[in-house]
């Protein structure tokens, strides 16, 4: 599930957000590279049928990032190899098709501090989201977003994550998950451009086509929107007038 292309999803770079500006400043490049070609040249319609299922395409890349910044700051050589021994193992499984073996591999590495705990805890609920568990993927992203020693911007991720899945959630309640993300949103907040796209997928899921219209218009307007994302804002904003 890991390539050597790591990612996260649109990151920008904020002030609020110093414990580890290096992983932040590395993912946001490497994730607007991810989904946005998958994205690109998409037409309204598939795009947002087939926008939850693409963030969770690399929720297991999109936190790759804590795992090198994590693990090696461990003092046990022998623990670190052991679990990355157990890690390694845990991606073959679920490369091979066998999620839920692999789902319950990590979710033992789960139980682990450090790097590898946190990178199993999104690979679990991705592998769960992937086989159709999606309150198993749920809970699980609820977990991370409402841990503390995750870090903030990992519990945000987690939160991102999660209405990446309840955007195309027929049970979903769509107005808890825009009240979720609303603080993500905010100026200065790494992950505002993603979670401000989301809010305007779940805008237009609720009928709020203006809403969602003047979500697009803010971001095709900012210039510190990613290139390709301001440019498929600026597609949706056409297709909705």
């Amino acid at each position: 599930m890991l390539s050597a292309e790591k990612a996260t999803i649109f990151p920008a770079n904020s002030n609020r957000y110093q414990r580890e500006p290096n992983v932040a400043d590395h993912t946001e490049d490497s994730l607007i590279r991810e989904i946005d070609d998958e994205l690109r040249q998409e037409q309204f319609q598939k795009v947002w049928s087939r926008y939850g299922k693409i963030i969770l395409a690399v929720a297991g890349l999109c936190v790759a990032a804590v795992a090198g910044y994590q693990i090696w700051a461990k003092h046990d050589l022998e623990a670190r190899q052991a679990l990355g021994e157990q890690f390694a193992a845990a991606q073959k499984l679920a490369e091979s098709g066998s999620t839920n073996a692999a789902v319950e591999a990590f979710r033992k590495l789960a139980g682990e501090s450090g790097g590898y705990g946190l990178l199993a805890r999104f690979q679990q609920a991705g592998l769960l989201a992937k086989k159709g568990d999606t309150a198993g993927a749920l809970s699980a992203y609820s977990a991370i977003a409402g841990d503390a020693g995750a870090g903030k911007l990992y519990q945000d991720l987690a939160t991102i994550l999660a209405a990446g899945i309840e955007v195309n959630d027929p049970g979903a309640d769509v107005q808890k998950v825009r009240e979720r993300l609303a603080p993500l949103t905010a100026a200065g907040n790494p992950w505002r451009f993603s979670a401000q796209e989301l809010t305007a997928a779940l805008a237009l899921r609720a009928g709020d086509t203006a809403g969602a219209r003047e979500i697009y218009a803010a971001l095709s307007k900012d210039a510190e929107t990613p290139a390709r994302m301001r440019q498929r804002a600026t597609e949706l904003l056409t297709i909705l007038r």
